[in-house]
């Protein structure tokens, strides 16, 4: 097998984000489940912008703030997702090479508009997430880069983008062309809801596909369809090589066959929770890339998760590398 030039290839939707503040009220008024993703459409889409309060933008998306949070760790990373040939997109692209990861995929032209995602933060650091979905729903198996997912070690692909109807034929050609190569599939459940969307054909990537599953509690017990922890634990531990289980303030479950490692949060002040999840696999894959122990994989993405939920947006603001001690 030859060396991989990339530790990590994420595969996502390309969403530019728009985070602003906002009370419970606001989101009571405005119909929306304290958080969760909705998808919307183009005319809600205006109307939730128009409503909410100054927002700051930057570039995102699931997948794309892991690549970059990664990056930042000093892993060598790509990023395959699709966005339209307009400012947003030209926007999305900058800050994402920007943050040191490679990002190939052709803008869509003359096609929906780019992805966006209007997030409304609470004061407890909750985040609410209204998402339309633009041109990412034009990415298709055409759009996956088979070299650089054979140069991959690993091939991280969104939950999320199990919404657009193309992209689950994307996901498949990804995992099998990364087989081929001899490399590993990491997925990431996303969302309860769109688990629950897609429970069927989750189930059958996970336990067929992945090597690597990260989800939180709610994610995983929806994906099992059950009310205990334990449960879904055992389950996701007889589907799959490896999961890591992010549980908020309690730290994190990692499984590897029969082994489980229980992971310590770090100690952090609560600001955003956006990106969270994101930011704890990030600081998992780059450690485990690196060759580290699994204990240690999961101490990287506490780091990486408590910075992020630390300071309103996704991105990095501290010196990753200096906080894990890489």
């Amino acid at each position: 097998m030859a060396a991989s030039t990339l530790d990590i290839l994420g595969i996502g939707n390309a969403i530019l984000d728009v985070l602003a503040r906002a009370e419970d009220g606001f989101l009571a008024a405005q119909g929306m489940t304290k958080g969760a993703m909705a998808l919307i459409d183009t005319s809600r889409a205006e109307a939730i912008y128009g409503a909410m309060g100054p927002g700051v933008e930057s570039s995102g998306g699931s997948a794309g703030n892991t690549c970059a949070v990664a990056a930042a760790l000093g892993a060598r990373v790509g990023f395959l997702g699709k966005v339209a040939d307009d400012a947003l997109g030209r926007v999305f692209a900058h800050d994402i090479r920007a943050a040191g990861v490679a990002f190939p995929t052709a803008p869509l032209q003359g096609g929906d508009p780019t992805a966006r995602c209007l997030i409304l933060v609470t004061p407890d650091g909750q985040r609410t997430m209204n998402t339309y979905l633009g041109a990412c729903v034009s990415f298709g198996e055409e759009d996956v880069d088979a070299a650089m997912v054979a140069s991959a070690a690993v091939t991280y692909l969104e939950g999320y983008l199990f919404d657009p109807p193309a992209a689950q034929a994307a996901f498949r050609r990804a995992a099998a062309l990364a087989h081929a190569a001899g490399r590993q599939v990491a997925i990431s459940l996303s969302d309860p809801f769109c688990v629950g969307r897609h429970r069927e054909a989750f189930r059958a990537f996970v336990a067929r596909q992945a090597d690597i599953v990260f989800a939180n509690e709610a994610e995983i017990m929806s994906l099992y369809e059950t009310d205990r922890l334990e449960a879904a634990i055992e389950a996701v531990r007889r589907d799959a090589g490896l999961a890591a289980i992010t549980r908020s303030e309690k730290g994190s479950i990692i499984v590897a066959g029969e082994a489980t490692h229980e992971i310590a949060a770090e100690p952090t002040t609560v600001v955003d929770t956006t990106g969270a999840g994101d930011a704890y696999a990030a600081g998992f894959l780059a450690a485990l890339t690196q060759g580290h122990a699994l204990p240690e994989c999961g101490r990287w993405g506490s780091v990486a998760a408590a910075e992020c939920i630390g300071h309103f947006g996704a991105r990095p603001q501290a010196e990753l590398k200096a906080l894990v001690g890489a």
